[in-house]
């Protein structure tokens, strides 16, 4: 079974840039659809980005910020995330659609595989 993990959180100063990365282990991208959400202490676990033959999308609280790619033949999805605000703090986790037919779903439960997730710390 495929193992998505993430990398490339931290700590950055409001205004400031991240570029996170999930890679597939124990086996390869089939997914038609690939997704990063993030979750806040005390929230909901919220739909961030997806990529898939539809193309990318996004939220309207990312969007313009926000740039996921994805290459399969590395078997990594990138999550470019510029211009952070404080309300962006999360530990943000990639998943996998897990259906055959991706028409553009942002609910977590249509996805699996998902990583532990990295945290990523916006300071004001």
């Amino acid at each position: 079974q495929v193992q998505l993990v993430e990398s490339g959180g931290g700590l950055v100063q409001a205004g400031g840039s991240l570029t996170l990365s999930c890679t597939a282990s124990g086996g390869t991208f089939s997914s038609p659809a690939m997704a990063w959400f993030r979750q806040a202490p005390g929230k909901e676990r919220e739909f961030v980005a997806s990529i898939s033959g539809r193309g990318a999308a996004y939220p309207s609280s990312v969007k313009g910020r926000f740039t996921i790619s994805r290459d399969n033949a590395k078997n990594t999805v990138w999550l470019q995330m510029n211009s952070l605000k404080s309300e962006d703090t999360a530990v943000y986790h990639c998943a996998a659609f897990q259906g055959t037919y991706y028409t553009g779903s942002v609910r977590d439960t249509d996805f699996g595989s998902w990583g532990p997730g990295t945290q990523v710390t916006v300071s004001s």
